[in-house]
């Protein structure tokens, strides 16, 4: 049956296109841009997804992860420049990544985007479901924060940024 492998094909792009990961591990990108930092008021939707990556961790044994202001402000650009562009990506990452290792003191800095989700419990769902963000959400990290931001249409888009000092 043709339409088996089409569908699969399908929603492996959309879950492609949904959400994604990024750690250290991907090559430096040429194109910088400049991170303003600015204060952003904490959502529900975010406490909510922060609280239950942190009730994810501790079911594990792991330790539990800080909010820091910092990262909540650079989680911010990012989800600003995609809904701005209407895409989800991890463009810039680098950028991000080594301000958040010169002004935050990270040792390394990992992230997780989403796009489409309307509730913390889909999106976190859909990281634990997806190996690499998994590995994200279960990592070896101490600090993380996280921005989510609505479009024109009503539609949530989330950079979660993690940190290890």
């Amino acid at each position: 049956m043709k339409l088996l492998p089409k569908s699969l094909f399908m929603a492996l792009l959309v879950s492609f296109l949904l959400f994604s990961c990024s750690t250290d591990s991907i090559e430096n990108e040429s194109d910088a841009i400049e991170i303003n930092i600015v204060p952003t008021e904490t959502k529900v939707i975010e406490i909510e997804v922060l609280d239950l990556i942190n009730a994810h961790r501790a079911s594990l044994g792991l330790n539990t992860l800080e909010v820091m202001d910092l990262i909540k402000s650079v989680a911010y650009t990012h989800t600003d420049y995609m809904v701005g562009n209407n895409v989800v990506s991890h463009d810039h990452f680098f950028t991000r990544s080594n301000y958040l290792k010169s002004y935050a003191g990270a040792q390394k800095v990992s992230e997780n985007v989403a796009y489409g989700f309307s509730t913390a419990e889909g999106v976190v769902n859909a990281w634990l479901n997806s190996e690499g963000h998994k590995a994200n959400l279960e990592g070896d990290f101490t600090n993380f924060d996280l921005s989510a931001e609505k479009n024109d249409q009503g539609r949530w888009f989330f950079t979660n940024i993690f940190i290890k000092k």
